[in-house]
């Protein structure tokens, strides 16, 4: 297995290239060169395996021969014995048709766990052959800083520098990220920024030959493929507990980066019987703009109770143009180089008519948001955060058949967010007893004015150059 940029122009790479590199030379994202896909009967023999085996199964074909099956186990075993409910991504069901699917009994309480903990591991794998060091860069509007943190704080070879927008973030995902004092990881509040300014700093970082030469950029946000490429194993393991690969499921997914619903789109891809992706927003809504009109044009961001949805460039969208474009590199470089000057373009008619086959889309505003929190307590006794509130709002009007079940992707606990449900439904959500004390740590941050240069000053102050010696 090999992988592309979606830009056509980046030389293609292994499964551990790909890993390292995070963003294509040309500024477009890895792909698979082809996807694989499972035969039903494939499918079917994935009943029962624990998580950790199914995820091996499930990667292994994106692997190719970076990782031997047996190493690839073993590293799913270790990125997911650290998890807290046996089950790791268990389903809770909420009335006849509809499900959550918890993705937050990770050791920072959001989805991002899943991946960035089997990341972090293939790092320090693929790391521990060469003199490399990898100095990773990251953008978090909330949840990706926690996870990625943890996943790479102490280890050898890796620096972290991750960015957030000052003020912008809840006190438990701040707190999350700036009470980790490994040496290994920086902390940069970005004063006068948004999680758009952010992402647009560590793009462009890619693409600075001052800081490329020197220093070997990784990413732990989505656009890393191999953080993807986890995602799609929850998707695999709901669906094969309701029914498939004999029966269709339904997936209502919280987004703002596409990251989380595109590993959906590549799940179906393999052979999973996916009846429809729901593609949820808050009221920063490029996405749903884009699936229901066409209109891929980028506007202010809204500050919300949902903040890591607070995002008005998508960056994994990409992803899924190329592939509805017929995967041609040139002419989607064409069209996305006209978004990044302009901040607007028209999706066209063969990626509209594309994406209408599986997805489809809703946006959730502040009261609809307040209103799913207070349904899901009132009428079913769980407390769930804004994200995920966003998701089952979609999910509950989006008209799928009644004989289809339709699983709520949260992906966070709601004790990230509690000012928010407590406004919803009266009740404090506390949190976990293994991070209990979270707001008696130390805190370690930098603030940092919210440009390119002062950004790229603070991590050559502190980064260690590619290579050993």
């Amino acid at each position: 297995m090999d992988y592309v940029s979606t830009r056509g122009s980046a030389p293609a790479l292994d499964f551990e290239g790909a890993t390292l590199a995070g963003l294509a030379s040309d500024g477009g994202l890895y792909v698979p060169r082809e996807w694989p896909r499972f035969s039903t009967a494939e499918i079917a023999a994935m009943r029962g395996l624990p998580y950790a085996q199914l995820a091996a199964r499930v990667m292994q074909p994106f692997v190719g021969n970076s990782l031997t099956p047996q190493r690839l186990q073993q590293l799913c075993e270790a990125a997911y014995g650290r998890f807290s409910h046996k089950a790791v991504t268990p389903l809770v069901q909420l009335d006849a048709q509809h499900w959550l699917m918890e993705l937050f009994h990770g050791p920072t309480l959001a989805f991002k766990d899943v991946a960035l903990q089997l990341l972090g591991l293939l790092f320090e794998e693929f790391l521990s052959r060469s003199d490399r060091n990898l100095t990773i860069v990251g953008a978090t509007s909330g949840d990706t800083g926690s996870a990625a943190i943890d996943a790479v704080a102490g280890r050898a070879k890796v620096d972290v520098f991750m960015m957030h927008p000052k003020g912008r973030v809840s006190d438990v995902q701040r707190r999350q990220m700036t009470t980790v004092l490994a040496p290994n990881v920086h902390n940069l509040a970005l004063e006068d920024a948004s999680f758009d300014d952010c992402q647009a700093i560590v793009k462009r970082m890619f693409n600075d030959r001052a800081m490329t030469d020197r220093y070997a950029i990784g990413a732990v946000n989505s656009i890393n493929w191999a953080r993807l490429m986890a995602q799609v194993v929850y998707y695999f393991a709901t669906a094969l507990q309701l029914g498939a690969p004999e029966r269709e499921v339904a997936f209502s997914v919280p987004t703002g980066n596409f990251g989380d619903v595109f590993a959906g789109y590549v799940a179906q891809q393999m052979g999973l019987p996916v009846a429809k992706l729901i593609v949820a927003t808050n009221v920063n809504d490029i996405l749903h703009r884009a699936l229901a009109d066409g209109d891929y044009s980028q506007g202010s961001v809204t500050p919300t109770a949902a903040p890591s949805m607070d995002i008005q460039v998508s960056s994994n969208f990409e992803r899924l143009l190329f592939d509805l474009g017929g995967r041609d590199g040139a002419a989607l470089a064409a069209q996305m180089g006209t978004f990044e000057a302009s901040k607007a373009m028209q999706l066209t008619n063969a990626q509209r008519q594309g994406a209408a086959a599986l997805f489809t889309s809703c946006r959730a505003d502040a009261d609809q948001m307040s209103h799913a929190i207070r349904w899901a307590w009132e009428n079913c006794g769980e407390l769930i955060d804004p994200h995920t509130a966003c998701a089952l709002h979609a999910a509950r009007i989006a008209g799928i058949a009644p004989d289809v079940p339709v699983v709520t992707l949260a992906t966070a606990h709601p004790a990230k967010f509690p000012e928010a449900v407590e406004r919803a439904t009266g009740q404090r959500p506390g949190l976990p007893a293994r991070v209990g004390d979270l707001f008696e740590r130390e805190e370690r941050c930098a603030a940092v004015p919210g440009t390119y240069e002062a950004v790229a000053q603070y991590v050559a102050e502190h980064a260690s150059p590619k290579a050993d010696g």
